[in-house]
């Protein structure tokens, strides 16, 4: 009997704490915060849920200006922030990162802080060589305007990565292997590649770093640009693996697209319902803006907070015909509310990636080759406070796992984006869930989804009127894949009974770029035959010279033949149809190569282009001038442009030249000419007879830079 007494009160012990911990946890539900000082000097504030439990605070100063304190959180009838201080929030002057970090140069002016329209201007030493932006002003976002200035003092196998403003840099040798890195200056926040690797094609690996304050947002412009321009070549690497007849058109949902995009969308607790309504409406947003592009995807649409909800998975998109039907996937967006999330209101961003992975992991299982072909796209929105379910980052590397398998060169088969939306973004660790590659940006933060909503308004135009130009793919079977603006050109002369074979780019869907030497006074269009990708064969309806083209303007002066301007344009008579066999090269200063080179609308400058395709003394390079039967290049002869101190070497050697017989070897090599070709640093394959390789003697050299071929 005792016994069993005690085994009674035992029972009400254990069951005392959980009711009283029951009734604790619901008091602290229902209590509320105070109303008195919360006010801030300059500025105002919003609330997500008036003064409950559970309620967001958020301060809001005027343009140029920034809260002390970004937002406060109601918990157990006290208001929590996390900046800790006992002053009275107020509104402060936007600042920009340091640009004194500068390096072999002079900034002016000199100055400790540097507020919104403050401009600043950057020289270098006379020996060193300025790229980037010689002039610099504060934005109200907290940026500097233009690109990171940079002094080129020597030339090493990587140009000099720079310094961005606010951040130092340990590591000055820029040889093949040579790692940088970078920190930034308390309380600045690095974005992009810590460490960055000298790569064997002269570029480095990663994305340039930049030191960004709190208060620093992308504006809508900003976001639009930089999200466009990696969005296309991302869905340029989705047609890689099309078939043969697709000639660039939309792939119709029953045959499978080789594009998996993920969506997800954060509902937890610190997100306004407003906002999340927002969210929903960017989604459809999205979907429509990626529908101008000719691609269509296969999607799966999460929305997380403790738990993750599939509003579509990747598997009944790809099975299931009405869960194909983007109507019906725009109507589950509408037909999921904010109260859906109920209680569970932590923010597992980690769960989220697991979801995705769980999802590819079976698309593998099903078909492994589709599932190698195709590429893989995770868009993310969120405030960035991971809460619960550990660290995303972790989540994050198996996915990379099993898309890229350690091979390098199927890195570009997934592209991580995030959105980070509001005032309490985690930008340190959010810079660990996105993709780093070099001109590209992956990582976005934005005020607001009306922010995002304006920056998707943005990108429609540039989607639709902007084409691809020759983006080439690494490590491609398919050589006529590898070099898709590639044209053969036969033409047969009256006045004599040879023709000539020469080679050609095709530069718009109506014009290919040649050499002048190919023509001879008579020829006709009717006699011109241009081969593009394998069995087709266009008709042309004129073609036209380069109007200072005269291979004997020089003999007086001991030059025979002279080949300046020998360039000439060959107009077909119908556009051909773009595919990813066939697509122009790409020409420098135009909206088309900022594309290729992952500049937005705003950096994309002549000069800026010029400054990536010859970012060093020795460029490489790679010519041909014989195809195969399939239209692709039957030889690909490496070489290195001479630039800088290499150059007048280079040019000395025209002189050797049969029938060059001049003092001046700059009378044969001008300005407009690349220079190739010697013994020094090491012997180049020789583009025509002699030894020296700025001619087109041997029916029409084609070359292209390296560059192009790495991107």
């Amino acid at each position: 009997m005792e016994c069993n007494q005690q085994f009674k009160w035992l029972i009400i012990a254990m069951i005392c704490p959980l009711i009283a911990g029951a009734s604790s946890s619901m008091s602290k539900r229902d209590s509320s915060c105070p109303k008195e000082n919360l006010n801030i000097t300059g500025g105002t504030f919003v609330l997500s849920k008036g003064y409950s439990h559970g309620s967001l605070l958020r301060y809001i100063c005027p343009n140029g200006y920034y809260p002390s304190v970004q937002s406060r959180l109601c918990q157990e009838g006290h208001w929590t922030s996390k900046t800790k201080t006992r002053k009275t929030p107020e509104c402060k002057k936007i600042t920009c990162p340091n640009p004194c970090v500068f390096e072999n140069g002079e900034v002016i002016p000199y100055k400790d802080k540097y507020y919104v329209n403050d401009t600043t201007t950057y020289s270098c030493r006379s020996d060193c060589t300025f790229r980037g932006s010689a002039v610099r002003v504060c934005k109200p976002n907290g940026k500097w305007s233009g690109s990171t200035p940079v002094c080129e003092c020597d030339s090493d196998h990587c140009p000099d990565p720079g310094v961005p403003p606010g951040s130092s840099r340990t590591g000055n040798m820029f040889n093949l292997g040579d790692k940088v890195t970078y920190r930034c200056e308390s309380p600045l926040t690095l974005t992009g590649s810590k460490v960055r690797v000298c790569l064997d094609g002269g570029q480095w690996s990663g994305t340039e770093p930049q030191c960004y304050a709190d208060f620093t947002y992308d504006t809508p412009k900003e976001a639009s640009e930089a999200f466009s321009s990696s969005l296309k070549s991302s869905l340029a690497v989705s047609q890689q693996y099309e078939k043969e007849d697709q000639q660039g058109k939309k792939i119709t949902m029953n045959q499978g697209g080789k594009l998996d995009i993920y969506i997800a969308v954060d509902a937890s607790g610190s997100i306004y319902e407003r906002d999340f309504e927002n969210a929903k409406t960017t989604i459809k947003m999205l979907i429509e803006k990626i529908s101008y592009y000719p691609v269509s995807p296969n999607y799966e649409i999460l929305i997380f907070a403790t738990y993750v909800t599939r509003i579509i998975s990747m598997r009944d998109f790809k099975n299931n015909e009405d869960a194909r039907n983007l109507m019906n996937i725009l109507k589950g967006l509408d037909d999921f509310n904010y109260e859906h999330i109920g209680e569970h209101t932590g923010t597992n961003i980690a769960k989220v990636y697991t979801t995705i992975f769980q999802s590819m992991k079976i698309e593998e299982l099903n078909n492994a080759t589709a599932f190698s072909e195709s590429q893989q796209i995770i868009i993310l929105f969120t405030d960035g406070q991971a809460n619960m379910g550990g660290d995303p980052k972790r989540k994050v590397n198996p996915i990379k796992h099993l898309v890229i398998k350690n091979d390098p060169m199927r890195e570009r088969n997934l592209d991580l984006y995030v959105f980070g939306v509001g005032v309490d973004v985690n930008q340190e660790d959010i810079n660990g869930l996105v993709s780093q590659r070099d001109q590209e940006k992956y990582f976005f933060k934005l005020k607001d989804l009306t922010e995002v909503q304006k920056m998707f308004d943005d990108m429609i135009d540039e989607s639709t009127s902007v084409g691809l130009c020759g983006i080439v793919w690494e490590g491609l079977e398919n050589k006529r894949r590898a070099f898709p603006w590639l044209a053969q050109i036969n033409i047969q002369h009256p006045s004599t009974s040879k023709g000539s074979n020469c080679m050609g780019s095709l530069v718009s869907s109506s014009y290919i770029l040649t050499a002048a030497h190919c023509f001879k006074e008579g020829d006709t269009p009717n006699k011109i035959i241009v081969k593009l990708e394998k069995d087709l064969v266009v008709k042309v309806k004129k073609y036209t010279l380069h109007p200072k083209y005269n291979p004997k303007a020089k003999q007086h002066m001991g030059i025979q033949e002279y080949y300046e301007f020998d360039v000439a344009l060959i107009q077909l008579e119908k556009a051909v149809e773009m595919s990813f066999n066939l697509r122009p090269i790409c020409i420098p200063c135009t909206r088309e190569t900022n594309g290729a080179l992952k500049l937005s609308e705003s950096e994309g400058t002549c000069r800026k282009h010029e400054e990536i395709l010859m970012n060093n003394e020795l460029v490489e390079a790679a010519f041909t001038s014989d195809i195969d039967t399939d239209n692709s290049p039957k030889y690909i002869k490496n070489i290195m442009i001479k630039l800088g101190k290499y150059r007048d070497a280079c040019v000395e050697d025209a002189k050797k030249a049969k029938g060059i017989n001049v003092k001046n070897a700059r009378e044969v090599v001008t300005d407009n000419f690349l220079c190739s070709g010697g013994n020094e640093p090491k012997t180049d394959d020789v583009a025509c007879k002699g030894m020296f390789d700025f001619c087109h003697r041997d029916g029409s050299l084609y070359l292209v830079l390296i560059y192009c071929k790495i991107n």
